[in-house]
């Protein structure tokens, strides 16, 4: 029964990147080498991406902008920091958003929250099972108008200072350009202009939600659950990946929300098809991979759904072996680390 230590690693705190590097491609890029090749790696550095990929590589990225969504708003008697989970165009008054709520236990069905033209209903708990996630109607006021205008970046808890003018920029990728996520495909921090000039690239969106990072609990890894979250896969893009693989064309995907999106839609139609609705999938050590054959992805948290992703996607042994190696020659982790190209095992 694999269970979330099968998928755990030790890691210095002073190896947790607190800031983006001076350019996005001056990140590192740790190099998985196909399994039996020697070396097993190689170390490089992000801007030399389209030398390491295999020859006629369609690369596939997700598009999504993150939003600034963390808000504080009015109550009854003190003001509430909200983490909005999913936030999206043309939410106005009578539209439900689910939200992550510090200080929940001191508001009350009926409570109105208010701030930057901008007012809710708070409903209650979601789900008895999940008692981080809130719901909330809006009464007054558009909610993206509102995040844009008092939001805040929502960097994760790990990157210890508050976000500033910097993370407006680099906490999203150049090609962002739907906006939906309330974390950064972490994967595409670190492309500049002309490494996506060289590339043969593919946009879908996955709009990423804060449940994808919280460490996993159950004692089976194949119990954990994530909540929903909203991909689109358009018909030309969906054609032009079945065209490379008609094609023996090697899908190399940027980042596991990319992977995800491909093979949770792959996994539900048989193969992969236009889409435009909820995914949930999370990818265990009995998935079958049906799109993507390499992955460039960031290094990510112990016991976490993204790291078992990366070892179900690459071989357990074989991507732990290379964080401990990304360990010991000093790779900066987590979102605004460096990043890895691994091969699908």
């Amino acid at each position: 029964m694999p269970g979330p230590e099968d998928f755990d690693f030790d890691l210095p705190a002073e190896q947790v990147a607190q800031h983006p590097s001076p350019s996005r491609g001056d990140a590192r890029l740790l190099v998985l080498a196909p399994a039996g090749a020697a070396p097993p790696l190689h170390h490089a550095h992000a801007r030399e991406l389209p030398r390491w990929l295999p020859d006629g590589a369609l690369v596939v990225v997700n598009d999504s902008r993150v939003v600034p969504a963390r808000i504080f708003l009015a109550g009854p008697d003190r003001s509430f920091e909200l983490l909005v989970c999913d936030p999206r165009p043309g939410q106005t008054a009578g539209a439900v958003f689910t939200a992550w709520v510090r200080g929940a236990r001191r508001l009350r069905p009926g409570d109105i929250l208010t701030g930057a033209d901008f007012a809710c209903r708070y409903l209650g708990v979601v789900d008895p099972n999940d008692p981080r996630a809130r719901r909330f109607e809006i009464t007054q006021g558009e909610l993206l108008t509102s995040l844009a205008t008092a939001g805040q970046i929502p960097l994760p808890p790990y990157i210890r200072r508050t976000a500033d003018a910097t993370d407006a920029a680099r906490y999203q990728t150049l090609y962002a350009s739907h906006p939906g996520s309330v974390a950064a495909p972490t994967a595409g921090l670190h492309w500049e202009p002309d490494v996506l000039a060289a590339l043969d690239l593919v946009h879908i969106t996955l709009h990423v939600g804060p449940g994808t990072f919280l460490p996993m609990e159950a004692a089976d890894v194949r119990d954990h659950r994530v909540a929903a979250e909203h991909a689109v896969i358009t018909a030309d893009a969906a054609a032009r990946i079945l065209a490379a693989r008609r094609e023996a064309r090697p899908i190399v995907a940027i980042g596991t929300t990319a992977t995800r999106a491909l093979e949770a839609v792959a996994a539900r139609h048989g193969e992969l098809v236009a889409y435009d609705g909820p995914v949930d999938l999370v990818i265990t050590p009995d998935h079958r991979f049906r799109v993507v054959d390499h992955l460039v992805t960031n290094f990510h948290l112990p016991r976490s759904s993204l790291l078992m992703l990366v070892c179900c996607f690459g071989g357990r042994a074989r991507v732990l072996s290379a964080y401990g190696e990304a360990v010991r020659a000093g790779y900066r982790f987590y979102s605004y680390g460096d990043c890895m190209l691994v091969s699908r095992a």
